[in-house]
């Protein structure tokens, strides 16, 4: 029978600080377990604690079956708060049974639930073995020290995820001792929502009994700042399996994830920055990859030189400190404007940091930084507004040449203040950014040279002419690639005539330019003798083969793989007709003024260096008001469409054409260029137009010096006829001077041809090839001053070369100008 406490116990009988003393949870768990249960029963604390109570138990207590779950709280019910005592038969670690008397009495937690303190002594001694007993009484100070010692912060909770025990370092990190702690929950003590992950992991490993690993970033209420912790949850079992608690061991991996993100970043930056040869680009991508990984928020200023590409000159001693705010970051929207001008005094971290060369990291509160502020007031209202707390000055500099300086700030008041390691990493990722900034300063040195010396190569002007009204685009890649060869001209040729001229060399950059200022000349050149198309082009080859053989001086090559498309026409208004010419270009295309656009199937020669190969020449008759478009093949060729779905857009815009020739050229550009090109692009349009009979005059004329005198009264009445009696002396000495040269050294037949366009031309056409040239005369010649005459009276004057002779021209200017005489 069991019995209180009091009717059952001898008398002068009482339980002291050397009896077995064991504490339960409400459930019947063991939570505690003294020196003397040790002894008592050979289990050290270890291997007790976690096990319930039941398991002791060799033979039910009286009354009471030892299967109950609920055994302590049946006899609390039996007994009520006074508790029980009785003998019970204990089973010990051996298996061997141990009869002593039990005391057992509801113990209260902080929760308000009952648990139980036991209490037994043996009512005969127990003999244990030396060596077993020594070890286990080694064994429990021992996992005591281990655990209260351990230099991790680790705590065990019961299975409803409620503290049950920590040691010192995790009491330093929560700031609350075991006491405090005991029985809340994680969230209780710090309701930071990033506890909230921690916690129902523990909740899951006492369900599941399976370990668990948790990374976290947070602050805990023993550290100032955010650390970086590894989190390994594990289930305490008991022999059976069961989970009776839950172990937490945190490690503060802090440096290590420092370390690793340091080096994660550096490879980000080493991946991002740079990827163009854009000044403004590359440092924006140094300030996205520094927010939010280094600061808040980071300012990349530069010297407007570095913008321009030019290279910057050294910063004078003394002066305030002037850069341009090229990018910014945030995490938050800021108001801080890319652009405007940002001036630093000499005490300014920016400065100081580029007359040192060294990057320098500050509290908000240093006083180098309090005197800045001071002296400027708009970073001053800046730095109330946002609360910057810490800040870093890393210099930009490339080849020991100053560029610019960043400016890294953190504005988050639970980050802690920049450390050494931060600042290498500022410096490494400065110290990238400014080799790509400054390779895309020199990249914007370079462009600008060759757009510069491009542009003066190409037409300054359309000069005047009354052939063609025309209009011109050129556009220099947009690629990495840079300038290139890609040209067009209007020439004016004798009789009204005009050339029209597109090429494109191969290759970018100042060699491509200065090619295509070469083979510009050697048009320009070759058309003033008035070749056809296709002997042009065969001139123009064997100069391109001699430039890239080095064949003119012998020397080494400058431009082993020069090569060069060309396509050359030439209009004259007068007949209407068009002689064009190619050497490996894109065919030009033709709107007639019906609106049907074609393009003209040409014989298209080899590319211009090949050599060995004829061209061949085309000529047609275009309709007044005929449109043609020449252009490269940067026009018709990008990277999401082949050639002939260029040649169908181009046919789509042209067909679209207005009366404006300008408009013109913006409405293809448009329409085949989305944003800037890959390659090269020239663009000449011309719309044809035509001199009617009443601007031309010519006669056939004998070879009879007496024509001479008819030549001259012929030219008077025309000129008379035109209102241009004021050039009738000089015109009728030209001719004169013309005819007789052709009777006295040429074979007839004999043309003589007055043409009013925007200067008087005089032609005069014979069936000879010999050309006249200008002679001094002596004194005592007695001819020879013809030709010198004819030069001296003139505008110009030259000679041309047909299929069936030749024909000498001169050109008289109009008076005010004159009338450009078209029909």
């Amino acid at each position: 029978m069991d019995r209180p406490a009091t009717s059952d116990r001898e008398p002068g009988e009482t339980f002291d600080a050397g009896e077995a003393v064991a504490v339960t949870d409400p459930d019947g768990v063991l939570t505690g377990w003294s020196s003397g249960a040790q002894r008592l029963l050979g289990y050290a604390a270890g291997q007790a604690v976690g096990r319930p109570v039941t398991e002791l138990l060799a033979s039910p207590a009286p009354g009471i079956a030892r299967e109950e779950p609920a055994v302590l709280a049946a006899l609390a019910a039996r007994v009520g708060q006074e508790g029980w005592a009785g003998r019970v038969v204990l089973r010990a670690r051996d298996g061997g049974p141990v009869e002593c008397r039990l005391r057992v009495r509801p113990l209260a937690d902080a929760d308000g639930r009952t648990g139980w303190l036991l209490e037994a002594r043996p009512t005969r001694e127990r003999h244990v073995p030396q060596e077993e007993a020594a070890d286990d009484r080694d064994s429990d100070p021992l996992l005591r020290w281990s655990f209260d010692q351990s230099p991790f912060a680790l705590a065990i909770y019961d299975t409803q995820g409620r503290f049950a025990r920590i040691n010192a370092p995790m009491a330093r990190q929560l700031e609350a001792s075991e006491a405090d702690l005991r029985g809340l929950r994680i969230t209780e003590h710090m309701p930071d929502p990033r506890f909230k992950g921690p916690e129902q992991t523990i909740d899951r490993v006492a369900v599941t009994g399976v370990p668990e690993s948790v990374e976290n970033y947070v602050r805990v209420p023993g550290e100032p700042y955010a650390h970086a912790w590894v989190v390994h949850v594990d289930p305490l079992k008991d022999p059976a399996g069961r989970v009776r608690g839950v172990q937490v061991a945190a490690l503060d991996f802090s440096e290590q994830s420092a370390a690793r993100e340091r080096l994660a970043l550096l490879n980000e930056a080493s991946r991002r920055i740079g990827s163009s040869l854009d000044v403004a680009r590359t440092a924006q991508e140094m300030a996205d990859v520094a927010v939010p990984a280094c600061a808040d928020f980071v300012s990349v200023d530069l010297l407007d030189a570095v913008l321009h590409g030019d290279e910057p000159a050294p910063i004078p001693v003394g002066a305030p400190l002037v850069l341009r705010r090229t990018a910014v970051r945030a995490t938050a929207p800021l108001l801080v404007e890319t652009g405007a001008l940002a001036r630093y005094p000499e005490f300014s971290p920016l400065e100081r940091c580029l007359a040192t060369g060294r990057a320098s990291r500050h509290r908000i509160t240093d006083p180098e930084i309090v005197r800045w502020l001071a002296q400027d007031p708009d970073r001053a209202v800046w730095v109330d507004q946002h609360r910057p707390h810490a800040l870093m000055a890393v210099p930009l500099r490339a080849r020991g040449v100053n560029l610019g300086a960043a400016l890294f700030t953190r504005l988050d008041p639970s980050a802690p203040p920049y450390t050494e390691d931060d600042l290498r990493v500022a410096e490494e990722i400065a110290a990238r950014a400014a080799v790509c900034i400054d390779n895309a300063r020199r990249y914007t040195r370079e462009r600008t040279t060759t757009l510069a010396l491009q542009h003066s190569l190409l037409p300054q002007g359309i000069p005047e002419q009354a052939a063609v009204d025309v209009a011109g685009r050129y556009l220099p890649a947009g690629s990495q690639a840079g300038v290139g060869g890609d040209w067009f001209d209007v020439i004016p040729l004798s009789g009204a005539r005009v050339a029209l001229v597109v090429g494109d060399v191969v290759g970018h950059g100042l060699h491509a330019s200065a090619a295509m200022g070469r083979l510009r000349t050697a048009v320009r050149t070759l058309a003033d003798v008035d070749l056809p198309p296709d002997e042009l082009l065969a001139h123009l080859d064997d100069l391109v083969i001699r430039l890239s053989t080095g064949l003119e001086t012998g020397a080494e090559a400058p431009n082993a793989d020069l090569g060069a498309t060309c396509l050359y026409a030439v209009y004259d208004p007068v007949s209407r007709r068009c002689t064009l010419a190619s050497a490996g270009h894109p065919w030009p295309a033709l709107v007639t003024p019906d609106g049907t656009v074609d393009f003209l199937e040409l014989p298209t020669g080899p590319p211009l260096g090949l050599g060995g190969l004829p061209f061949e020449s085309v000529e047609m008759e275009l309709p007044e008001g005929s449109l043609l478009a020449l252009y490269t093949d940067g026009l018709i060729e990008a990277r999401d469409h082949d050639v002939d779905a260029g040649l169908r857009a181009l046919r789509t815009a042209l067909a679209d054409a207005v009366p404006s020739l300008e408009t013109t050229c913006d409405i293809v550009l448009k329409a085949l260029l989305d944003g800037r090109p890959a390659d090269d692009v020239a663009l000449l349009v011309a719309r044809t137009r035509a001199l009617d009979s009443r601007h031309i005059a010519e006669w056939e004329l004998p070879a009879d010096p007496a024509v001479v005198a008819e030549a001259r009264s012929l030219t008077a009445a025309q000129l008379h006829a035109w209102n241009l009696d004021e050039l009738d002396f000089v015109a009728e000495l030209v001719v004169s001077e013309l005819v007789t040269n052709a009777i006295r050294h040429a074979a007839p037949p004999i043309q003589l041809r007055l043409i009013k366009d925007r200067t008087l031309i005089c032609e005069v056409s014979d069936a000879s090839s010999t050309a006249p040239h200008l002679r001094r005369a002596r004194i005592l010649d007695e001819g020879g001053r013809g030709l010198m005459l004819v030069a001296q009276l003139t505008e110009r004057w030259g000679t041309r070369h047909t299929e069936t002779g030749k024909t000498i021209w001169a050109e008289l200017p109009l008076p005010g100008g004159g009338d450009p005489g078209v029909g």
